[in-house]
């Protein structure tokens, strides 16, 4: 693999911004300018941003394609490719409730997108389908059931073979016991699409849940007398998703939110996006009903959403402008807060040397030109 020096840029470090920087490349991760050694190619950066690239915990889709429709290693290259459009050079492809037999196809493409290095692929999110009826959204009632000891195997074993594994379950339908086996094994286990009263969540937060999914959305709401789910994730320690696309949450309660959240987890940016990013389709199918494409918002004829309409650079820039914690801190929920959740914050998230260069040079009105992942350049405008 060929080395780089970037040189002369506005450098976003994860942490603060650097100008007039130099980093280089060597091996598909970052290292110190001076280590770069004789014959590396240079890019000269002046007038340009250097940021990390971004990192995508929920995406059911991309490029025409939902990760349901064909659970495969080349419907996760396509996904992946689409969203590197727009900045995002690490993600989770994300499987909805569906049957059975479509989750252990989506297992096996992990494991294969995985073994085949596919440049994006960070491992699988499985939403469902051990949701609550009560709140389980667009995902098809047919298919949402119990978390049986046949489902922990498999899951154990997705964690095992597929890489970081985010796994989305409702204490309704998924024991105490059954967190413990799916966190010992390694697996990030989020809770979502769930109507659990506040002390409920903190179990099973004590369990081992270190995520919520989709802050707000499919959840118990904050009551003054009934926290709910939204309380005990602001209330404790752990992490949550956040659709910033004006739709799924309003601004105002994002700023609240994001005022209010306890440390140590922090809320970060997700897409939760559908096969439409990169397209101009005007609707598609999801488990048999049309889902309409109109105005920024996916949703059933009834006004159910069905996921989000948006990519992370747009997210980015959203969560700048109308949450009011400014551009360095959307960065970070867009890519430090998500590595630090699925555990991979000592690799990915930053433009530091032993960091895989996985980064984007952007115009200084912050327009992407350039999308790299693991130093080789996968898009460029």
């Amino acid at each position: 693999m060929s080395a780089l020096l970037i040189r002369g840029a506005r450098l976003f470090d994860g942490d603060t911004w650097r100008d007039d920087a130099e980093i280089a490349v060597v091996g598909g991760r970052f290292v110190p300018a001076a280590n770069a050694p004789a014959g590396t190619e240079v890019i000269d950066a002046d007038g340009l941003l250097v940021v990390p690239g971004f990192i995508d915990l929920q995406v059911n889709g991309g490029g025409g394609v939902n990760f349901n429709d064909d659970p495969s290693v080349p419907t996760i290259e396509r996904i992946c490719t689409a969203h590197a459009h727009f900045g995002t050079t690490a993600l989770l492809p994300t499987l909805i409730t569906d049957r059975r037999e479509t989750r252990t196809e989506a297992i096996a493409a992990g494991k294969a997108a995985r073994a085949a290095d596919v440049p994006g692929f960070l491992g699988l999110h499985l939403e469902g389908p051990h949701l609550s009826a009560a709140k389980r959204g667009v995902h098809a009632a047919a298919y949402v059931r119990p978390m049986e000891n046949v489902d922990i195997k498999e899951l154990v074993g997705a964690i095992v073979g597929a890489g970081p594994t985010m796994l989305t379950v409702a204490p309704e339908s998924t024991s105490i016991e059954a967190v413990r086996r799916l966190v010992s094994a390694g697996g990030v286990v989020s809770l979502g699409h769930t109507d659990c009263d506040f002390d409920t969540a903190l179990a099973y937060i004590a369990a081992g849940a270190t995520t919520a999914t989709h802050l707000f959305n499919a959840m118990s709401p904050l009551g003054h007398r009934t926290p709910g789910m939204v309380g005990a994730v602001l209330d404790s320690g752990i992490s949550a998703g956040l659709i910033a696309d004006g739709i799924h949450v309003h601004p105002a309660a994002a700023r609240i939110a994001l005022r209010a959240k306890r440390g140590p987890g922090r809320l970060f940016l997700v897409t939760d996006a559908m096969l439409t990013i990169g397209t101009d389709l005007p609707d598609f199918q999801l488990n048999g009903r049309t889902i309409f494409r109109r105005d920024g918002r996916l949703a059933l004829a009834d006004g159910t959403l069905a996921g989000a309409d948006i990519d992370m650079l747009s997210s980015v820039r959203y969560a700048a402008e109308h949450f009011d914690i400014g551009l360095d801190e959307a960065i970070r929920m867009a890519t430090v807060y998500p590595a630090e959740a699925m555990r991979v914050g000592h690799r990915k998230g930053r433009v530091a040397p032993g960091f895989d260069a996985d980064f984007l040079l952007l115009s200084k009105d912050f327009d992407l030109k350039s999308t790299w992942i693991g130093g080789a350049k996968v898009y460029s405008v």
